[in-house]
């Protein structure tokens, strides 16, 4: 069973009226060109007869075009790579449970669960969280690192005010849970770049990244791009990372072969889901994949909310890859750097054909 695609977009459209889906599928935000703060200068002759207004800010800029001119703001982007700017429409992300052909359910009630004791510690280990926030819960909410961040952190529940949780609300609070069921001493750094229905857009992603310090990041969230190539700004981000950061991401829930970015980049780890040991129907799956956990029935920390006590059972590649990230934080808190760590995660099983690395959580 699917979600019904086009009466989701519908949705999706009414709740974001500046958004618009483009020729190849994608959606973007309307009237809005990313550009990367050190182009904006040489770009200033191609988008001065067709901008309104630039809005400088940590990593990108946002340049808003003017609406009267109709501006085919992929066109523009494409005539702006081909001029050697790094510079690209403001796509949409989204969380990667429920969307398109992913799982049709919401995340279900769960018992009360415990982490696993930590393991002995060589260093601390941060684990950054990209997603719809943080909220307490008791695995956590005792600790020092969640007191400083839980007042600016705090999940979206009830946007519409409809009286029920947003269809992804509670997701970051759950992919941390993932993380630390692997990582019982992992410090998480939150940051919140989508909402309670799991919209968020790259210009929120870009900000995230710039001067952020972690070891680990994870990103269960990415999009399909207009052209099906990376988007140079988010690229050169998660570039600046350096390569002292290790990036995972959801491989997406649209089941098919069709890149998903950011997870398709070559310096991050894309990561599938498993049900069991096969690929979960609706996984992406392709030569871009570098790795599948499992990703079906995965329980969690949760919000507290509608009849959810603070534990969860959820399905989607957003739950994998958190997964993967966790057991690479185990390693990096014994000492290994986070590029070994990976290394050793990505050859701890055997691989497949447009899965990768079969990894066992």
């Amino acid at each position: 069973m699917t979600f019904d695609g086009d009466a989701r977009i519908e949705r999706l459209l009414a709740r974001h009226p500046d958004v618009r889906m483009v020729a190849s599928g994608a959606l973007v935000r309307a009237d809005q060109l990313l550009v990367a703060d050190g182009d904006l200068e040489r770009a200033g002759g191609l988008l001065r007869a067709w901008s309104t207004g630039a809005e400088p800010g940590p990593g990108v800029t946002r340049v808003r075009l003017d609406p009267a001119r109709r501006v085919d703001v992929c066109e523009l982007a494409a005539l702006a790579r081909a001029r050697g700017l790094t510079a690209g429409p403001n796509h949409l992300v989204h969380t990667q449970p429920m969307w398109w052909t992913g799982p049709a359910e919401r995340p279900r009630p769960a018992r009360p669960s415990r982490l696993p004791p930590p393991g002995p510690t060589r260093r601390d280990v941060t684990v950054a969280v990209l997603d719809t926030g943080l909220d307490p819960h008791p695995w956590y909410e005792k600790s020092d690192w969640f007191a400083a961040q839980r007042d600016t952190v705090g999940e979206v529940l009830d946007a519409d005010l409809d009286h029920d949780l947003d269809g992804q609300a509670g997701h970051g609070t759950f992919v941390a849970g993932v993380v630390l069921r692997h990582a019982p001493s992992a410090r998480i750094t939150a940051r919140r770049v989508a909402g309670g229905d799991g919209v968020g857009d790259e210009l929120a992603v870009v900000r995230a990244l710039d001067g952020l310090t972690a070891d680990i990041v994870n990103l269960s969230l990415g999009c399909h791009t207009y052209d099906d190539r990376p988007s140079p700004v988010l690229q050169r981000a998660i570039a600046g990372l350096g390569r002292g950061t290790v990036v995972t991401a959801c491989a997406g829930n649209t089941a098919t072969d069709r890149p998903f970015w950011p997870a398709a980049l070559k310096q991050v780890l894309a990561v599938g889901a498993l049900d069991g040991m096969e690929r979960a129907y609706f996984s992406n799956y392709g030569w871009w994949v570098d790795a599948c956990a499992q990703g079906v029935a995965v329980e969690s920390s949760f919000v507290r909310f509608a009849g959810f006590e603070g534990y969860a059972a959820w399905s989607g590649t957003s739950f994998a890859a958190p997964a993967v990230a966790g057991m690479i934080a185990a390693h990096v808190a014994s000492g290994t750097s986070p590029a070994d760590a990976a290394d050793l995660v990505m050859a701890s099983g055997p691989t497949r054909p447009d899965l990768g690395t079969i990894i066992r959580t």
